[in-house]
């Protein structure tokens, strides 16, 4: 990648962690932009080398005109067949865009903290190594939509990665999340981890050694393989029906998803 990654943020003082430092680390250039507080977005992605769509405390479903605008918006890398990424709420939103539902937990459960999660058929052929446990921030989950293809999936919010045409990626969980991003969440967030099935703060930095290695190793590989996409996943990957009813197709009653 010669041309700069967009990167599109939610908060002021957001940062995009560890996506951020990969992107740093192999000299690729970032153009960051916050369209809440004014940033405009590109009418075409030509001079970019493609985009990642960050999470946030606001919903997909929300009526504020940023985030209707940001949905709309994925059509242009959709359109151009450029690199896109949405993590936590840019999942959801790439999922709304594509026609899909996103919403709260049927019993109202969240996943704050670390949670376990299982590749695909197609995740392992993509990824070969996973993290067993992933860190969410989340009450909201995620239908997956028709023409995409399931790459991973949890036990409460079913749908964890997805796929959709030769180069979409939506993400629930946050690989991105450093330790001191970890400190100003559970601090600034701590009402959130009251929430039905979160996990307590302590058990937020005592999973984090058990399991930030393989969620840091996997970033980086998945991060490398979005960048280029390999012209025979590119090929495979599903655009215009979703996966038959085998372990790729996941409902929203088992796979809700905020950032």
């Amino acid at each position: 990648m010669s041309k700069p990654v967009l990167l599109i943020l939610h908060q002021e003082h957001s940062i995009p962690g560890r996506v951020g430092h990969h992107f740093k680390a192999r000299g690729i250039p970032m153009d960051i932009r916050r369209p809440r507080f004014g940033d405009p977005l590109p009418e075409t992605l030509a001079e970019h080398a493609g985009a990642v769509v960050f999470g946030g405390p606001m919903s997909a479903n929300d009526p504020d005109d940023f985030v209707r605008q940001e949905i709309d918006w994925l059509a242009v890398p959709l359109a151009e067949r450029k690199p896109l990424l949405g993590i936590c709420l840019g999942a959801q939103m790439l999922a709304k865009h594509l026609g899909g539902r996103v919403g709260p937990h049927p019993e109202g459960m969240a996943e704050i903290g670390y949670y376990p999660i299982q590749p695909t058929s197609a995740g392992q052929t993509f990824c070969r190594t996973w993290p067993s446990h992933v860190y969410q921030w989340h009450r909201e989950g995620i239908e997956l939509p028709h023409g995409a293809q399931l790459l991973a999936r949890g036990d409460l919010f079913g749908v964890q990665v997805f796929r959709y045409g030769p180069a979409a990626y939506g993400i629930q969980f946050h690989a991105e999340v450093t330790h001191a991003m970890m400190c100003r969440w559970t601090t600034r967030g701590h009402e959130r981890l009251l929430l039905p099935g979160a996990k307590s703060r302590m058990e937020h930095f005592t999973d984090r050694p058990i399991y930030d290695r393989a969620i840091r190793a996997w970033l980086d590989d998945f991060l490398d393989r979005w960048s280029e996409p390999a012209p025979n996943l590119a090929a495979s990957a599903p655009t215009d029906r979703r996966p038959a009813e085998s372990d790729d197709a996941v409902a929203l009653a088992a796979a809700p998803s905020p950032a």
